[in-house]
């Protein structure tokens, strides 16, 4: 996985859909598909590692903002 530590969250997705995709069509052999599912799992782990990191940072985001408000009120 290390290459597609790289790719973006979109990228990640799409490469993702298509690999769901082609396991949804039968037409793969046994080797084919474990070797699909063991990338889709993967790419499904980067995605969601972004979107936890993205969810991080607009919390912190958002606990800034708040932070600001309140001094302002003071």
């Amino acid at each position: 996985m290390a290459k597609d530590v790289n790719l973006t969250y979109e990228q990640a997705r799409a490469a993702l859909e298509e690999i769901v995709n082609s396991l949804e069509s039968g037409n793969l052999a046994l080797e084919e598909t474990l070797k699909l599912w063991e990338k889709g799992e993967e790419l499904a782990t980067l995605c969601q590692t972004i979107l936890d990191n993205a969810q991080e940072r607009l919390e912190e985001l958002t606990a800034d903002d708040e932070d600001d408000e309140e001094e302002d009120e003071d």
